[in-house]
This record gives structure tokens, sequence and C-alpha cells, in this order.
């Protein structure tokens, strides 16, 4: 209870910091592109429940689907390759030519293969995902201690045994913190995409009332999308504190 009064208050003191910073650049700037935090809250709560929350609720969908099947695909995955020297040897050349390609280039590819619905945009941000987690849970998986795994073998486990109690408890700490990275490049990637190649989306709307100079709507959308990442990002702490629950002790 206390751990969480303390983010509440953090959070509170972030946000005041960041409104006062905000409001402050806006008397400085002293255009109608940058509006206030006034006047852009009282567009998001005025759109909110109307226009923009179904764009929220498409946004968010895409985000989580994607996380969930990048997760899914890279972490088993990562951690037999960081524990098979053969199997290392063979996908480590791979992912480092691969790796450091940015996916986003091949947007315009799955926009001719799959047209402008959620079908690219949730493949983009899968692909993105799946190599970040991809990355670290095979290093993870290649930093555990040979003493760890030989300290369970000597009573008798077998290798499942050791991937399930030794090679994946050590390595999800490493993974939902590839998961809360992951969250922002995520947000990123969705705002690109449904911007350039959308019909809906928090991107398309954020788009869509600049292009109307809407500015008030426009941040209203950028709040919007922040709120989104904000939720996401602590839905990973909730999982991690319940998953991973040694790993809060021990610190």
């Amino acid at each position: 209870m206390r751990h969480l009064r303390n983010r509440l208050l953090g959070y509170v003191g972030a946000t005041v910091l960041l409104l006062a910073g905000w409001q402050l650049l806006a008397w400085l700037v002293g255009s109608q592109a940058l509006p206030g935090p006034v006047p852009a809250m009282e567009a998001f709560g005025r759109t909110f429940s109307g226009d923009l929350l179904p764009e929220v609720l498409v946004s968010g969908w895409r985000v989580v689907v994607s996380m969930l099947l990048g997760s899914v695909l890279a972490v088993p995955l990562g951690l037999v390759i960081g524990r098979s020297p053969r199997v290392d040897a063979v996908a480590a050349p791979l992912i480092f030519l691969t790796y450091p390609v940015p996916k986003i280039v091949f947007l315009p590819v799955l926009l001719v293969l799959f047209g402008i619905g959620s079908l690219p945009k949730i493949a983009l941000i899968t692909l993105i995902v799946f190599f970040q987690i991809l990355v670290t849970a095979r290093d993870a998986a290649r930093a555990i201690p040979a003493g760890s795994v030989l300290s369970v073998r000597s009573l008798g486990a077998d290798r499942a045994q050791v991937f399930r109690h030794v090679v994946v408890p050590a390595a999800l700490p490493d993974v939902f913190t590839a998961l809360r990275i992951s969250t922002g490049t995520a947000i990123a990637v969705l705002f690109f995409s449904e911007s350039i190649a959308g019909t809906d989306g928090i991107g398309f709307y954020i788009i869509d009332a600049w292009g109307r100079i809407a500015y008030n709507d426009m941040f209203a959308g950028i709040i919007a999308m922040a709120v989104l990442g904000v939720v996401l990002y602590e839905l990973l702490e909730l999982a991690e504190a319940r998953v991973c629950r040694w790993a809060r002790v021990s610190r």
C-alpha cells in the first residue's frame, strides 16, 4: 500500500511539473498550434466520450494484440536460442543481420499485401516488438550462471525441468523490461502507421484534427495516446509484480 501511495504521489508530482512546463512553453510560443493544457484538457473531456473513445479502443486493441503476438513468438524462441549453442551458432548471425534494419520501412510492403486496415499495423508492430524481445530473451538466457543449472541437474532435473524452473524464472524480469521498453516503440509505430495509412485510430484522429486546424482536438488525441502508453506500461508493471515476485523481494 505504501509503495502504491508513493507511486501515485510521484505521478501527481510529475503531472504538475509537465503541465507547468507545457503552460510556460505555450506562453513563450504564443501560437494557436500550441494551446495550453487547460483548453487541451477541455477538448479531451469534450471529445473522449464521443469521437475520441472509439479511436482509443481501436488503437489500444492493435497495440495489445501486437505485443501479445510478439511476446508469444519471441520469448520461447529467444530462450531456446540462448540455451543452445548449436542453435545460437545458426540463429545469431541471422539476428545480427536483421535486427538493425528499421522495420518501419516494410510498411509499404505490408500495405500492398494486407490493405490499410488493422492487419498491416498489427504485423508491423509485432515484427518490431518480436525482435526487441527476442534479443533480450536470448541474452538473458545466455547470462544464466552455469552453477545455477548444474545445481538443479545434480538433483535429477531433466532438460525440460531446468528450462521451466531455472531458465524461464531467471529470464522473465529481463523480458518484462524489454516489454516495457517496447511499449513506447509500439505506440510510436502505431501513430506513424495510423497517420500515414489509416482511416481510424488515434494517429488518424490527430492528423485529421491537424488538417482541420482543430489544434485543441489534436492535443486531445495526443493526450489520449500518452494515456494509452501509461496504462499499458502500468499493466506490465502489475503483471511483473505478480509473475516475478521473487525478483521484487530480492531487490
